[in-house]
Order: structure tokens, then sequence, then C-alpha cells
């Protein structure tokens, strides 16, 4: 077994690691890309297993590793997303030793060692880092003033404790009192503290990969790769061996560390620095051996300028009460996951929030957007007493009626909303009839690399699994926009919102769409399953995107390997150009689905995360309501499902309009299923008729709302 590593700058392969071969090759065998068997493996970025390696004409004899008595031979790339990483090679005496099995076993091997190895090189990166900069201590800033901020609302429930400071400089490392106790700890304390600390972190990582399958996947291997690198806690030892204290040996890494990650050139190492800061604070709570607290947020409201999805993921795992974002637009990955977690979310831009004290306490209430400094104990027991009322409703909920119908006996379906896996269990509790949109995006956001077909084809097969034959309605990685990769070099684009983004970026990636595809398909191999594409602007999209589709289709009945065959594939409409040619992609399609929220930002050119504009992001607008009638009717004469997914769905108030105008299919947030199904029982579907003619007429906003003021006005009473 070997693995040879991809050098970019020099585009050759170097034997890094083997076992059989000798070893004092390691590091000088080097094969330019395309020479050999292995070279070709990353040059083509495909599987080779020969039953005799020798024989093929790509072969190539190196003297003084040995391998001649090796015939049977495997080689895999591993890859990084598009990016080469190496390739991992098997050898064996025997002749035609490898099948297919093999090749598939080690292909899902390559793929999970492709997140260690870039953590590993990132670290080797660190390491030829120099830096003469001295740390330096910002004492925290009281903010005596703030009392009470509003924010903007943005993953719901409330949450109490005490503001920490997560930011990518070394400054308020220290911030917490905790921190300057005195303590005379020697290397005997500090052993300690390193092994708690590493068993903690591999008890997060496989709690969280219980937990949340679908995107944990080794969240904290960088942790953990820094943690056991001897060159980290080295440095550490040795300052203790010279008279200084396990408190100050630890603090004089951290902070050299923090430096050297801040101060590096490459992203991904500056990206890192939040992870140092994560360790030094678990290294000095584990070293004061302090049993009940198990080093990680519990008790602490975070404050941040800005997080990656998988930072996200790190505070959840370690009970972080809540979230503030500081500072711009909203990030949709960000709140989706936040939400998806049941992580308390607040957007501001009051960049005074980072300097409250520490040993202040803040509460935050992701549902209306507001930030209470201090707040009084009345305050904070009606915010308790609220969630016990939520818990109560929502147990009701759970014996609502099994059908939705409207009061004159209307069939309306309502489906989920899925972002990940973990929320599966909240839909079915409160009878959601399907998955009427699975975002796809988020096994692919919160890695640090693209998932491989392997890791997706799991994740998506568990979703099968747990749905047990309910219809699921799959739409492909949408990112671009305020969906960015933080792995992939995309180029800076002016406007992503207009950009390369959904299917565009996945006609343009082929490679990457046709693993998610695959995948997919494999996934689905007796399933109730829908492929749905984002973001179609026109009929050839669609045919275009539905030829992959069919290839990787006919390559997978080639290969023997179990999928779906008749997918019903369909599109969603979000752009004005789709809607003026509904008609004739309704003959194309097996069904539609309405993309509100993107719909409306695009029909009236307002950006829907932006306070300045919220005003004018008016979902009556009677353009918006025209767009919609003419998707219906399309969809009607041509006898095609029409769904209808954004936040128009779960708006009791715009609620009659769609049933009146002929959409009967709802996706929205599972949580709000139980207040939508009452409101569809509180409808007749004779007065949500009367009520969109009405509506379709008007061509002032003011007219609109009064009509709708009034409609409910005769319902409630």
């Amino acid at each position: 077994c070997s693995v040879y590593l991809y050098d970019e700058e020099k585009q050759e392969l170097v034997l890094t690691a083997t076992q059989g071969l000798s070893e004092l090759s390691v590091g000088q065998v080097r094969l330019k890309l395309g020479e050999g068997l292995t070279g070709v493996a990353l040059k083509e970025l495909r599987p080779i297993r020969e039953g005799s390696g020798s024989r093929n004409p790509n072969y190539k004899f190196i003297p003084g590793i040995y391998e001649e008595k090796f015939e049977a031979f495997l080689a895999v790339p591993i890859l990084r997303g598009l990016s080469r990483v190496g390739v991992l090679v098997l050898q064996d005496p025997v002749t035609d030793y490898f099948d297919e099995n093999d090749t598939k076993a080690l292909l899902a091997i390559a793929a999970q060692l492709a997140s260690t190895i870039e953590n590993a090189k990132l670290l080797m990166a660190l390491h030829r880092i120099r830096t003469d900069l001295e740390a330096e201590k910002a004492p925290a800033v009281p903010a005596e003033e703030l009392r009470f901020i509003k924010g903007k609302a943005g993953a719901r429930g409330y949450a109490v404790g005490h503001p920490t400071v997560f930011s990518i400089g070394g400054e308020d490392f220290l911030q917490e009192s905790e921190f300057t106790r005195d303590i005379t700890g020697g290397l005997e304390d500090f052993q300690y503290a390193l092994s708690r600390t590493e068993q903690q972190l591999e008890e997060l990582q496989t709690k969280m990969e219980k937990r949340l399958a679908d995107v944990a996947s080794m969240i904290f291997s960088a942790h953990l790769l820094i943690v056991k690198d001897p060159k980290f806690s080295g440095a550490m030892i040795e300052l203790i061996k010279l008279g200084s204290t396990a408190r100050d040996a630890i603090v004089a890494v951290i902070k050299q560390y923090i430096e050297l990650f801040a101060g590096s050139k490459n992203p991904r190492l500056r990206e890192k620095v939040q992870d140092v800061k994560d360790l030094g604070h678990r290294l000095l709570r584990n070293l004061y051996r302090d049993e009940e607290d198990n080093a990680d947020y519990a008790g602490h409201v975070i404050i941040a300028g800005e997080l990656l999805p998988s930072d996200v993921l790190k505070l959840s795992a370690q009970n972080a009460e809540g979230i503030i974002l500081v500072g711009g637009a909203e990030t949709a990955h960000v709140t989706l996951l936040a939400k998806s977690l049941e992580l308390p979310l607040v957007l501001t831009n009051e960049e005074r929030v980072f300097q409250i004290n520490p040993s202040r306490r803040i509460l935050i209430d992701g549902d209306h957007g507001n930030i209470y400094v201090d707040p009084e104990r009345a305050v904070i027991d009606q915010f308790r007493q609220m969630e016990e009322d939520q818990k109560e409703a929502e147990a009701v909920a759970a014996n609502m009626a099994e059908t939705n119908e409207t009061a004159d006996g209307k069939r309306v379906e309502l489906l989920a909303n899925i972002n990940m896996l973990s929320e599966l269990k909240v839909a079915r509790q409160l009878r959601a009839e399907g998955i009427g949109l699975y975002r796809s995006e988020f096994p692919f956001i919160v890695r640090t690399s693209f998932p491989s077909e392997e890791e997706q084809y799991r994740v998506y097969r568990t979703l099968v699994e747990k749905m047990e034959g309910m219809e699921i309605t799959f739409r492909t990685l949408d990112v671009g926009g305020d969906k960015a990769l933080s792995y992939f070099p995309g180029k800076q684009e002016n406007n992503p919102f207009l950009g390369l983004r959904a299917i565009r970026f996945s006609l343009r990636y082929r490679d990457v769409f046709e693993h998610q595809l695959r995948a997919v398909l494999r996934a689905g191999h007796d399933a109730n399953l829908r492929i749905m594409f984002p973001l179609v602007s026109s009929i050839d999209d669609y045919l275009e995107a539905r030829s992959v589709v069919e290839d990787c289709i006919a390559k997978l009945t080639e290969e023997g390997i179990p999928h779906i065959t008749h997918p019903r594939i369909g599109v969603m409409i979000e752009l004005p150009a789709v809607v003026e040619i509904a008609d004739e992609l309704a003959r194309e399609v097996d069904f539609l689905s309405i993309g509100g929220n993107d719909l409306v930002q695009y029909i009236l050119a307002v950006d829907r995360t932006n306070e300045q504009m919220s005003e004018l992001y008016q979902s009556h607008h009677p353009a918006v309501l025209r767009a919609l009638k003419k998707v219906a009717d399309a969809a009607r004469r041509h006898k095609k499902s029409l769904s209808f997914c954004g936040e128009m769905a779960a708006d009791p108030r715009m609620l009659p309009f769609l049933l009146g105008i002929g959409i009967h299919r709802l996706s929205i947030e599972p949580r709000k299923i139980p207040g939508i199904h009452n409101a569809v029982r509180s409808y007749s579907l004779k007065d949500c008729r009367k009520l969109a003619k009405q509506l379709l007429a008007m061509s002032r906003l003011r007219d609109i709302e009064q009509a709708l003021n009034d409609f409910h006005a005769i319902v409630r009473a």
C-alpha cells in the first residue's frame, strides 16, 4: 500500500508513505502527471485496476523500490472536489487479485483521506511560516450604555449567557477572567490536560457524526491534527522544562500559533485561527481540572463578525447557547444551518456588541431579532414561559387531523423543506406528507472540500430510508450568491446573485454535477424520488441538465449498479424569464415548483436580505400575483404537478390567494406545518378563488392590502 501526494507547483506526484515498497524510496520517487499507471490515474481522475500491471503500456519501471514482485495493481485518485490531492495505490503478488468491490472500497477510503491530508498539508505549511510579531492583548471596552439592541431575526428561539467574541484575532484569547488564575502546574498537569483535550475532541467528533451524519464529517479534524502534532505539544513541554508553568507555556504557544495562522497569506490557514483558540481554551480548562466544565461554550452567547458553516456546527457541538452575527447582510447558509440545529441567531449592524464586558449577561430573541443586555429577571422568565407554551403547542399539533382540507373539503398537501437529516424527525412528527424541498447544498457548504459520490450516497440513502416511501423532491446543488463554498476558488463576481450559481454552476462543473446525480440516482433506486433543477432560465437549461441525468442513468446501467431508472425531473421557477415561457416549459417537464422568495426578489429587483430595502420586498405586489397566476395556469393546462416553496406559503395572510389560483401543494419549514394546517381548515376554496380574482384585477398595493384586510376580518368573525 502506497500514498502519493501531488505537488501542484511542480505538477508531480511524490511517494509519501508506503508499506511493502522500499522505505528508502519515500520522498525520492517522483512521477509527472500522467507518468506511469499512478500518474495516469491522477491525470485522468479515474481508478486503474490491472491484473498484471507490468503488461500495461503505461507501466513505468522504477529501479530500487522493489515493486517488480507485485503484479496486481489498483490505484484511485485522491481528490478534494476538483483539486488533485494524490493517489492511493494497492499492489499484490497474485495476478488478478483485485476486483470491482476492492475498487469501490478504495474509492471510499480515498474520499475519507482527502480531508485529513488537506489538513496535514496546511499544518506542514504552517511549520514553514516564520514571524517576529509579538502578541498584543486589547482590553475589553465596556459598553455600559447598551441595554437593548434591535436587530434582525435569524433563527428562532431565545438564549441567555455571557458574551464571547468569536474572531480571527488573538487579542481576546484570554478575555475570560478564569484564565488569569494563578496555577503552578507542571509537566504532569500539562500531560493530563493534553490527554483530556484529545479525548474530548474525539468524543465530540463521534457525537456529532451520530447526530448529524450528513454534515458533520471530520469537523474537528483540524483540532485533532494540531493537538496530536508533536511540534505543537513539544513546544509547550520544552517551555515547561525551561521553568515555565503549564499555564504560561500553553498561553505562549497558543498565541504564537494564532499569530502564525492569522498572518498567513493562505486563506485556509487563516480560517484555522478559531480552531487554535478553541484548543487553547480547552487545554486551560482541563489544566484547572474543573470536572463540571467540559471545556465548551455552555453558558455563552457567541458574538461574531463572520462564521463559516463548519463554525456553526462546532459551536452547536460545544453547546453554545446562541449566536449574534454582526455586520453585513444575512448569510443564508449560516442562518439556515442555525435553524436546522435549533441554535438561536440574531443579526445586527451594532458593532458595539463586540465591546460588551464578558462578565455581563445578554439575552437574544431569535424570533424577533432583539438583544437584551443585563435583562431583568422578569424578562428572562417571560421568555422561558413562551418556550414552554411553544412546546405545549407542538405537542397538541402532533394530534391534529390526519388530512389537510379547506372548510369545503379541498385537499391541500403540506410538505417539508429540509436542510439536514436531523430535521426529519420533527417533519414526521408534525405530519409532513413528504419532502417538498431537500436542499442538497448543505453537505457541500459545511465541508472543507467537495463531498465524494460515496459520501453523498450515504447521506441521500439515509434520507430515503427515513422517509419510508414518501415523496422526496431533491433540489440539485444550489450554491453561489449568498451560499459560497469556502474551499472553491471561484472568480470574484461583482453581483454573485446574478452570476455563476445553482444550475449554472452544475452545468459548468460537470464532474461535480455528475457525482451528485449518480449518488441521488443510486440512493433512490427504490424511492419515490423527484429531481429538481434550481434557477433554470430557459428550456435549453432544462434540457441540458436533463441530458446529464440521462447520461448518468446510462452509465449506471452499464456498470450494473442499482439506481432509479425513470425519476421525475422538474424545475424551480425563480426567474421572470421562465414565467414568460411557463407554458412551453410545462410541456417539457414532469413537474414545476415555484421558489417564491427568489421569484419575488428578481421580479421586484429587491435584495430580500437588505434591511434598507425591506419595505419594497412585497409578495403581494400585483406583478408577483400575476406571475404566480400565469405559472399556475400553465401547470393546470398541461396537467403537471405544481408546488410552492417560500415564505408566502407559510404566511396565513397570503395563503388564500395561493389556494385561490390553484396552488394546493405547499412546502414549508416543518415547525410551521401546524399553523398552516389550521389556517387551511379555516378557509373555503370558493372564498379563496373569489379573493384571488379580486386581487388580480387590482393594480395598486394599497387596494390589495385593504382587500386582504377585509377578507381576513370576515374569516376571523
